[in-house]
């Protein structure tokens, strides 16, 4: 695809702009083999080469139900707030490492509360490991679209309560196929009424028309988005694209965990090099690094590999991914200005 190949290091240089990570799928191998032993939780393997073995056959087992059980030991490890707080700061510590000039990471807490541990203590605690990151970090926080509306309300209300602290923004996650968004219309609106910027996992595992309904209910960025590339080449479906690109949506697509949760088949395949020379607003993300076995640099090297980009277009996502940052205007500015003249 080039002409002479771009070295990994160079790649790892390059400055990226993350916004779509959950913290519950960005655990280092050695950091969740340390807190499952030390909350006394059996490990699936013995080793960090084990583990990372365990993972990667999930990655690849083809299905979601597999892709999905490793949440199960991270949530468990997380259960403390120390470790939750250790688990934020090395998932901004790793993204830094990555190249990323600034991020945003995801959590459902209520995924993290217990009898020892409330939402609110959870929330500060990863908000307490990010600020220990000198990159500018925010949190979103995730409810669950399978959930009952009352939890999403209450989820909605907790990152209104934090927003003057790190909190940048709300998220629905979960199953999607027979859980629109609409669901949780008022927990949407009572984000949207305060002006808490919206993010919604869309036209992944449903159909593409969800992408339209979670903007029409607030949404500015949607993750994932896949689905869209059904409408390209069809005249009904163009008139939508239009409308996503009128409206300004900004896609997160995750190349590798689309791939693993069965979203697409394969990485040449993943519509994010057709849906961007389409004309679509989108970046590249990691979504989960521990289960899909990945980085940004790693999802950099899968896009020129793969789907015949360039090093200008990796570039230009960065831009707008920034420009569409959930973080505040001061932190942003001067990470914009670093981008476009890195363009120049």
């Amino acid at each position: 695809m080039h002409d002479q190949p771009i070295s990994f290091d160079t790649l790892r240089r390059l400055p990226k702009v993350l916004l779509h990570e959950h913290l519950d799928g960005g655990l280092s191998h050695r950091s969740l083999l340390r807190l499952l032993r030390s909350r006394g939780i059996e490990a699936p393997a013995a080793d960090e080469a084990g583990l990372a073995d365990w993972f990667t056959a999930r990655a690849h087992a083809g299905s979601l139900v597999e892709y999905l059980k490793g949440f199960g030991l991270t949530v468990a490890a997380m259960a403390e707030p120390a470790a939750m707080q250790a688990v934020a700061y090395e998932a901004a510590k790793a993204a830094q490492e990555n190249g990323c000039v600034l991020a945003e990471f995801r959590m459902a807490p209520l995924l993290l509360e217990s009898d020892q541990v409330s939402a609110e203590a959870a929330v500060e605690a990863l908000l307490a490991g990010l600020i220990r990151s000198p990159m500018p970090c925010g949190l979103i926080l995730c409810a669950m679209r399978h959930e009952p509306s009352e939890r999403s309300e209450r989820v909605a209300r907790l990152a209104l309560r934090y927003r003057d602290d790190g909190v940048v923004g709300f998220d629905l996650a979960g199953p999607e196929a027979g859980f629109p968004p609409s669901l949780h219309a008022k927990a949407l609106a009572i984000a949207r009424d305060q002006g808490l910027p919206i993010t919604l996992h869309a036209g992944e595992a449903d159909v593409a028309e969800r992408v339209l309904e979670a903007a029409a209910l607030g949404a500015t960025r949607i993750g994932h988005g896949v689905r869209l590339a059904d409408w390209l080449g069809t005249p009904d479906g163009e008139a939508k694209l239009a409308q996503v690109r009128e409206k300004h949506l900004h896609l997160e697509l995750c190349p590798s965990s689309n791939v693993h949760t069965g979203a697409v088949p394969s990485l040449r395949e993943h519509p994010i090099g057709r849906l961007w020379r389409a004309g679509v607003s989108l970046s590249y993300h990691t979504d989960n690094p521990l289960m899909s076995c990945t980085t940004m640099t790693a999802e950099a090297a899968l896009l020129l590999e793969h789907q015949g980009l360039q090093l200008a277009d990796l570039q230009a996502m960065a831009v707008q991914a920034a420009e569409h940052s959930f973080l505040p205007e001061a932190d942003r500015a001067p990470v914009l200005a670093g981008l476009r003249s890195a363009q120049a």
